[in-house]
């Protein structure tokens, strides 16, 4: 597809905040927009790589609210963008083993309840009899939402692309942004690896790149990739139906249902900032070891895929919307791992930002760049 010499807006990075923003803007009657992607397809960066967990269970009023926009329209993604994504609402049971995050999630859940998120508390019994085939003696409480689940990533993205491209989006993959011109202290051209549009807004919706397109605009934005990895399994024909997406919170040490067997994954605390996503395989052995404590029918299972990914970390673990120090370069990037399930309102909100000058739906402002220089920084305890 020939590079169009002008845009109205660009927005840079295809995964599901450049496809969900793309959409959104065009939705709303933007005429002129032009999106890229550096990959030879849309959705193979963080997006493609992340384990497809959607849920309500957060810690924050704004994280909560984002997930009360943002699930529902995953659920009605068939009807309005015409693409299933397979949403399973297998519900996430998150395992606590300690009195300093039960504490701590007696607060979040008190506000989920608050804001019409009926989170359940499981006793460490009521566990152990849902999860026989796991060993839970060290756990104490757990909380458990039914409406949280999977969804397919690549499924999400498509029908956004392909959404925006009926809609007149110009939307492109294998090609880099490599500069970003700046005329009078504002955007006023992006440069790229098969040439140069000229264009009064960019968005940057490169996720845990953000922070070198930022500096390609001379903005500094506190985001760093930091990398995850999972895997999956052979099929573990023991494994119940309705097995759900288990989180031992405190070893960040996760499972769920991936065809007839498992994947599992777990956040490695040494992990240092960096763009690596090959299998660190020396840690895959640790996070095996963890897995089969937890669940020893793993031993007997193999080794099915294993991938790495990033995510991209704000100092807050929460998101960046909106305007910048630059006039003209905004951002929507940072989600922290969160990334994907807010994907749909994070676009939205773009959209209402960028056309009606500011967000409306849900309010993001305490979510400004300004934020992190201004001290006013909002921390999310389920960080996963």
């Amino acid at each position: 597809m020939l590079l169009p010499k002008t845009a109205d807006i660009v927005i840079i990075g295809g995964g599901v905040m450049g496809a969900s923003t793309a959409y959104h803007l065009a939705a709303h009657g933007q005429k002129n927009v032009v999106l890229l992607e550096k990959e030879a397809f849309f959705g193979q960066g963080a997006t493609g790589r992340c384990a497809g967990g959607v849920r309500y269970q957060f810690a924050t009023e704004v994280n909560i609210k984002l997930s009360l926009e943002s699930l529902p329209m995953l659920e009605r993604f068939p009807e309005e963008i015409g693409q299933e994504v397979d949403y399973r609402q297998i519900g996430y049971l998150l395992l606590l083993n300690n009195q300093e995050d039960i504490s701590a999630f007696e607060r979040n859940v008190a506000l989920q309840h608050s804001l019409g998120v009926m989170t359940e508390w499981l006793s460490g019994d009521e566990i152990r009899k849902r999860l026989p085939l796991m060993l839970l003696d060290d756990i104490l409480k757990g909380t458990f939402h039914s409406k949280d689940g999977l969804v397919d990533p690549n499924s999400v993205v498509m029908g956004y692309i392909n959404k925006a491209q009926n809609l007149g989006v110009n939307a492109i993959t294998n090609i880099e942004v490599t500069e970003i011109e700046i005329t009078a202290g504002k955007v006023s051209t992006v440069h790229t690896s098969e040439g140069s549009i000229a264009t009064p807004l960019v968005v940057n919706a490169a996720g845990p790149w953000a922070g070198l397109i930022g500096e390609m605009a001379r903005v500094e934005i506190p985001i760093i990739p930091l990398r995850r990895q999972m895997l999956t399994t052979s099929p573990i024909p023991e494994l119940p139906a309705d097995f759900p997406f288990v989180i031992d919170f405190d070893q960040s040490l996760y499972f769920h249902p991936e065809g007839d067997g498992l994947l599992t994954g777990m956040s490695n605390a040494n992990e240092q900032p960096g763009f690596d996503q090959s299998v660190d395989e020396e840690f895959e052995l640790l996070n095996l070891e963890a897995s089969i404590a937890r669940f020893p029918l793993l031993e007997q299972a193999s080794l099915v895929s294993h991938w790495a990914g990033l995510y991209e970390v704000t100092p807050d673990a929460h998101p960046i919307f909106g305007k910048t120090t630059l006039e003209g370069f905004y951002v929507v990037a940072g989600f922290s791992g969160h990334g994907f399930m807010h994907g749909p309102i994070a676009g939205k909100l773009m959209a209402e930002i960028l056309l009606d000058g500011k967000a409306q739906t849900v309010d993001v402002s305490m979510l400004d760049l300004a934020r992190f220089s201004e001290n006013r920084l909002i921390h999310e305890y389920n960080v996963i």
